[in-house]
């Protein structure tokens, strides 16, 4: 309907409008203007009006009849919370019920948030909810769709000029709500708002320190290997790390790559290694440079641990084979009893050999006898013919055969020879089994020797183990002594460096060096802030110190140097006069005495930031917008030597 009646009013025909449009008559009297300023080679026609018809419809349907700047939201109203006064419904908006931002009337008459009606026309047109409540809907007033509503900007002045308080707990803030939407919605430093990595609920304002210090998802960079780790596996990657200085146990040497630990102890004299007789029971470990001492010192102890590592083998090898001695035991007593059945043999065969001759004797008479007649028995016989011996003898018997005798003899001489080699293995068995009695026992005199001195050596080994116990705890617990003198000495020097550079007449220059180092910090997000030391208005003065954000900070992040001045909490505060109300000014100081940026301010006494501090510091106030960094740029006077100058002035009129 709105197009309608701007094309009416364009070809002249009247048609009267639902009710007037001041806004919209702006606009075209400022679209008249910028078309009277282009040249025009001749004038418009019907579809030119036309097309000036759709422009002015796709204008509306966009809903930027104001600035642009004052309808780009996308957020729904303001809290109800906010309001300092009491809430009055023409401030509502009739689809999400809080307070108007970007009030947008439809032709209904009801109002809309900009964000609220857009997302309600977003699926075409719909009927109004407020109307269908209040029982005045009709077609087609009452239907909301792109195109039949304007900004009503009265409203909003109206509504942006109530005072609003922060609905955060514990935050000070008051002003309109104006101020509100432009300056701390969204930048509360009390809000409540979660942890984007490990989802637990904390303020705007300490963010940055939980991110930092506090949150166990945060990840880190290892500082030996620089590999990032989250801060809950540090322990774990400790274990791994390839950089991590380690300490020799042996030559006591440190920060040495875990990566190289591994070699330095195959070079390291001082390395506790075990003993070489270690497979055989010596458990003690040697320094490297020191082993061959120790095998001097304890080669009896190590000749003893061998002499039950042998003696352990040989029960172990005789329980796998026959007993030698046993064996040739039972084999010579089977020799003997041989050697008496061949000497009972040989007996047996002698005696029948000595028969033949007699019965040869007695045939020789008998047929002698037997012959031709001789004298008559009466008659004695002349006595025989006196023969030598051996003739006597021969044929005193009968010879055995000779293969008989000749197998005979064999047989007894070689087992005689099996005898005698029997006797001399046993008497040699005998000889080294006795000697081997003698070695033994010399060697048990000698193990109980040694046991008596190793058991008084292990007690001396264990009372100096207690010993070298006791001075390892003196020696940790004097480690961590020097620890924290260490770090209180680092205290005391820091203390000191701020006790120089500490003034107590109300004025303080401070000196940052490395400028173009620290603003890069800055920049990526390291160091954002820097603060300075603390100075005082006088001895038993206000403590206060200042706060720089080398990239800007709020409105004046990555564009503007800002900087803030703080109140600390310091040991005379109770003496002192608060809220603190001394006229402050910043400098930033021009190193050729030209041209200083100045800015200064008196503080806002009901601003929490100069109340009494009751932490270690206020919340800092100053200028977000001191120094344009472009400034800074380039060839310029307030930076020399890569170092600039900050001065703080407090007047002390009235301390």
């Amino acid at each position: 309907m709105l197009v309608t009646s701007v094309t009416s009013t364009v070809t002249g025909t009247p048609v009267s409008r639902p009710r007037p449009l001041p806004v919209l008559d702006q606009w075209l009297a400022r679209l008249h203007s910028s078309s009277a300023c282009q040249p025009e080679s001749h004038p418009p026609d019907d579809c030119s009006l036309n097309r000036w018809c759709d422009v002015r419809t796709n204008t509306m349907a966009a809903q930027e009849p104001s600035p642009p700047s004052s309808m780009e939201s996308n957020k729904p109203g303001f809290p109800k919370k906010i309001l300092g006064n009491k809430l009055e419904d023409k401030h509502l908006c009739n689809c999400c019920h809080n307070i108007l931002r970007r009030p947008i009337q439809a032709q209904c008459g009801h109002r809309f948030c900009s964000y609220c009606f857009n997302r309600t026309v977003s699926n075409g047109p719909q009927k109004c909810n407020a109307c269908i409540k209040e029982d005045i809907f009709e077609e087609p007033t009452s239907i909301l769709k792109q195109g039949c509503a304007f900004p009503d900007n009265a409203v909003r002045r109206e509504v942006e000029s109530l005072s609003a308080d922060c609905i955060n707990e514990n935050c000070p803030w008051k002003g309109t709500i104006k101020e509100y939407e432009l300056e701390h919605e969204g930048k509360c430093e009390f809000m409540i708002i979660p942890c984007p990595s490990c989802k637990e609920r904390i303020r705007f304002g300490e963010q940055e320190r939980h991110n930092e210090r506090e949150c166990p998802e945060r990840t880190l960079n290892c500082k030996y290997c620089k590999e990032p780790f989250h801060f809950k596996n540090i322990k774990a990657h400790d274990e791994i790390c390839p950089k991590y200085p380690m300490i020799c146990e042996g030559c006591a040497k440190k920060k040495i790559p875990r990566e190289k630990y591994v070699d330095h102890i195959k070079f390291c004299s001082k390395f506790r290694t075990p003993c070489r007789f270690h497979v055989v029971g010596c458990d003690m470990s040697v320094e490297k440079e020191k082993i061959h001492d120790h095998e001097r010192a304890f080669a009896y102890e190590h000749l003893n641990l061998l002499l039950h590592y042998i003696m352990g083998m040989k029960v172990s090898m005789e329980g796998l084979q026959p007993q030698g001695l046993e064996t040739a035991g039972h084999k010579l007593v089977e020799l003997q009893k041989s050697l008496r059945e061949l000497e009972a043999r040989v007996s047996q065969l002698s005696t029948t050999s000595s028969g033949p001759p007699v019965q040869g004797a007695a045939a020789s008479s008998s047929s002698s006898s037997s012959g031709p007649p001789g004298p008559p028995a009466s008659v004695p016989l002349p006595p025989p013919p006196t023969l030598p011996p051996t003739l006597s003898v021969s044929t005193s018997f009968t010879p055995l055969p000779s293969s008989v005798g000749a197998a005979l003899e064999l047989q007894l001489h070689s087992e005689k020879t099996k005898v005698a080699e029997l006797g001399r293995r046993c008497t040699e068995l005998e000889v080294k089994s006795g000697t081997f009695e003698n070695v033994v026992c010399v060697l048990n005199r000698e193990v109980e020797r040694f046991t008596t001195t190793m058991e008084a050596s292990n007690r001396q080994h264990k009372l100096d183990q207690d010993k070298i116990e006791a001075l390892s705890n003196k020696v940790r617990q004097l480690e961590r002594t020097v620890g924290l003198k260490d770090l209180t000495v680092a205290e005391m020097e820091g203390r000191l460096r701020e006790m120089a550079a500490t003034t107590f007449d109300g004025v303080f220059i401070w000196r940052i060096s490395d400028f173009a180092k620290k603003r890069q910090d800055a920049i990526a997000g390291r160091a954002p802030a820097m603060f300075s030391p603390a100075f005082y208005t006088s001895k038993y003065g206000y403590k206060m110190c200042l706060r720089i954000y080398l990239n800007g900070d709020g409105t004046g992040r990555g564009t503007h140097l800002s900087l803030f001045f703080v109140v600390m909490r310091g040991l005379s505060d109770a003496l002192l006069k608060w809220p603190f109300n001394q006229k402050v000014t910043l400098m930033l100081l021009d190193q050729s005495n030209r041209e200083h940026i100045i800015d200064a301010f008196r503080p806002d006494v009901t601003s929490s930031s100069f109340q009494r501090p009751v932490s270690e510091m206020n919340i800092a106030s100053g200028c977000p917008l001191f120094c344009p960094l472009s400034k800074l740029d380039g060839k310029n006077s307030y930076i020399r030597d890569d170092t600039i100058f900050i001065k703080a002035i407090v007047d002390l009129t009235g301390l």
